[in-house]
């Protein structure tokens, strides 16, 4: 069923790889999620969890298999959330596997037997690793660890890797073919194009080379700084919450003495009445939480730490009431707050005794002067563990997420750029002008390419292909047609009465102007002009004038608004059309229209085909209102309706 499956994925033919990705991924899923059924209904000691990715990653290379490994993962932690971190494990998996088959290690099965210790090896290190960097405390036989992650994988993925070898004989070599393919966006390249490309391109220089160590830096630099903003959060966040608990218990220590008795329990010590008994307290409160590690009370002079109360660890034996302990080095700039009874914050330090946070707290009496500081020093080892723990699991599950993309855009950069580019200069610069038959061999192998990106790399492909194949056709009228090419697009937007431009080149221009507003980027305004009177002119003095008085209508709308914005899109009709820089004039260019229209109607001198007469309308492109260039046309025609109308009502015939 899977094969089938397989060879019908196979010979679709999606638009976008991402379809093809999504298609093969499923398959590969189906068919881990198939092992896994059969391991547990049969219940076998083993996984049988990754013969998909393996299946997929020899038939269809990295990018499929690291994908279904990765999702498979994904899928997996719906069900045990400690899958998702082993993900890495199995793009790791997905990745060997693919490197071996390109090397031809799953052709016979002899050398697809020799890859099964390599494979159980790599992924059982670090799965191993993984395993221990998750655990609450590291193991100290590592080795023993891993010798018994070994011997469970190496049945599971013996088993995984020899069924997958196995289904790969019953797929077609036609569909294995077509999965070599199945990411390539061109037709396979000779033996010879293949050498030439490897040979003609230097490491250093090139492409494929910079955008590999620019992906490379950038992927690194993202994944160091969200590991380390994300510990970040994560450590401040614990020793937030240690501090609290810390607090907490040394409040109750500081609650059980007694501020009148801390100078008669100094100097007494032991021999001093409820002594024990306070001590016994203390004991109580430390044993309360096993990461309190050290619990005294002392009074703070001049010449150190006097020792109130000090209580005996399983290791240290305690200092006795009286003594004199040093400041510490980390209490420095600390001391005098401790000289005047006042609270200190919390202070973390590493030292010999482990990674500890102490917190002083003042013991104040009735009048509120600090008699003494009740200490802690708290435990934070657990924050090194758990964080040892959650930066594995973020390195861990982001690793995944950040392969697979890396891996996704290396293929697409490789088949969509470099390929096709390298493809193109190997043909243009092996292109042989001897005889006619060299050139056809030469368009012939340019056209083999058959590259098909779908994207700006098939338009250059295309124009290069065509320009070339032109060229050898063509060569010696290739002057000529150019300049009737130009002279025919010419004629196809220019007026054929007035010499501007037409009702085709104002379509085009609106188009331009459509695509702008799609993408948020449209800056315009359409002046519509309408010619008055044209039929009184045709009538009385024939077409002929009526003819000139439109040319002249045409010739004064350019004199105001340059020749290159204005276009004739009807017999009596002219349209203005201004953006950029233009737009800040129209107004006055507007007003300096009608005001000269003004003065050839007042001029007496003229003739009648002379004193060009119009209506004026104006209207300019409002964003999130105006979705089409035609909706400004129309308001900019309204106007100008308006404008006639009002014109016809203060006429004087």
């Amino acid at each position: 069923m899977i094969t089938k499956v397989i060879t019908h994925i196979s010979g679709i033919n999606f638009e976008k790889a991402f379809l093809k990705l999504m298609a093969t991924c499923a398959a590969g899923m189906l068919l881990n999620v198939i092992g896994i059924i059969i391991a547990k209904n049969f219940h076998l000691p083993i996984y049988l969890d990754t013969i998909g990715t393996i299946f997929i990653a020899v038939l269809g290379g990295y990018v499929p298999g690291i994908a279904v490994g990765f999702f498979t993962n994904l899928f997996g932690a719906l069900f045990d959330s400690e899958e998702i971190y082993y993900g890495f494990v199995s793009i790791l998996l997905a990745i060997i596997t693919a490197f071996l088959a390109g090397k031809g290690y799953y052709e016979k099965l002899p050398k697809v037997i020799l890859t099964i210790p390599l494979t159980v090896f790599i992924t059982s290190f670090f799965g191993t690793f993984i395993e221990e960097m998750l655990s609450y405390s590291l193991s100290i036989d590592v080795k023993s660890d891993f010798i018994i992650h070994f011997s469970e994988e190496l049945p599971d993925k013996a088993l995984a890797i020899l069924v997958s070898f196995f289904m790969l004989k019953f797929i077609p070599p036609d569909v294995k073919e077509r999965f070599k393919l199945l990411w390539k966006m061109q037709a396979p390249l000779s033996p010879e194009m293949q050498k030439a490309i490897k040979t003609k391109n230097s490491f250093v220089n090139s492409l494929r080379t910079k955008l590999l160590l620019g992906l490379m830096a950038i992927t690194l630099f993202v994944t160091l700084l969200i590991s380390a903003i994300s510990y970040k959060t994560y450590h401040d966040s614990m020793v937030e919450d240690r501090e609290k608990i810390a607090d907490g218990i040394v409040s109750m220590a500081v609650n059980e003495i007694d501020p009148k008795r801390v100078d008669e329990f100094l100097e007494k010590g032991y021999m001093a009445e409820g002594y024990f008994d306070v001590e016994k307290k203390l004991y109580k409160i430390r044993a309360s939480n096993s990461d309190v590690k050290f619990l005294y009370v002392y009074k703070i002079m001049e010449d150190g730490c006097h020792v109130v109360f000090d209580l005996d660890t399983a290791t240290i034996e305690a200092s006795k009431p009286g003594e004199i302990e040093e400041f510490d080095p980390s209490f420095e700039e600390y001391i005098p707050d401790l000289l005047a009874g006042r609270p200190i914050r919390p202070i973390e330090n590493n030292d010999k005794y482990g990674y500890l946070l102490t917190i002083y707290k003042p013991v104040y009496n009735s009048v509120g002067h600090c008699v003494a500081y009740a200490g802690i020093d708290f435990s934070m080892d657990i924050i090194n563990d758990y964080g040892r723990m959650f930066i594995t699991k973020v390195i861990a599950l982001f690793s995944g997420a950040v392969i697979l993309i890396f891996v996704l855009v290396l293929t697409f950069v490789e088949n969509n750029i470099i390929l096709p580019v390298n493809t193109m200069a190997y043909c243009a610069r092996n292109f042989a002008y001897d005889s006619e038959a060299a050139r056809k061999k030469n368009i012939e192998r340019m056209r083999n390419l058959d590259i098909k990106t779908r994207d700006e790399i098939e338009n250059l492909y295309s124009a290069f292909l065509k320009t070339t194949s032109d060229s050898m056709h063509y060569f010696e009228n290739f002057r000529k047609a150019k300049i009737e090419v130009a002279v025919m697009d010419k004629l196809a937007h220019t007026d054929s009465l007035t010499g501007l431009k037409n009702k085709t080149a104002y379509v085009k221009k609106t188009a331009d102007f459509d695509s702008a507003i799609a993408e948020g980027r449209a800056e315009f305004c359409i002046i519509m002009i309408d010619v008055n009177y044209l039929k009184r002119v045709n009538d009385t003095y024939g077409h002929e004038r009526g003819n000139e008085y439109l040319i002249n209508a045409g010739k004064l709308a350019c004199s105001v608004f340059g020749k290159e914005n204005v276009y004739r899109v009807g017999g009596d009709e002219f349209v203005v059309v201004l953006d950029g820089e233009l737009l800040a004039r129209c107004e006055e260019d507007v007003s300096a229209l009608r005001s000269m229209i003004k003065k050839l109607q007042a001029d007496s001198t003229l003739q009648a085909w002379e004193k060009v007469s119009a209506a004026v309308g104006v209207a300019y492109y409002q964003s999130g209102v105006d979705k089409s260039a035609d909706e400004v046309f129309k308001r900019a025609d309204a106007e100008m309706y308006a404008n006639k109308l009002a014109m016809k009502a203060t006429r004087r015939d």
